[in-house]
């Protein structure tokens, strides 16, 4: 929190209660697409995650998997 990351998951049992925003449950709601769509990208296209040292580098990696 002091780097303004805020980390939004759903309650377990033995979690204390706690109220979300709108803008949060709709965000949790969005989360199984948005893994869906990661899990497409690193099996039918082959992008991995790598730390590629320039952006240009890192959107070249991405063109050539989708290409």
């Amino acid at each position: 929190m002091n780097k303004g990351l805020l980390l939004i998951t759903k309650l377990k049992k033995n979690m204390k209660s706690k109220l979300l925003t709108t803008q949060h449950k709709v965000l949790l709601n969005k989360r199984g697409l948005i893994e869906w769509v990661n899990d497409i990208l690193k099996t039918v296209c082959d992008i991995e995650h790598t730390r590629h040292r320039s952006p240009i580098n890192a959107l070249v990696n991405l063109y050539a998997g989708f290409c």
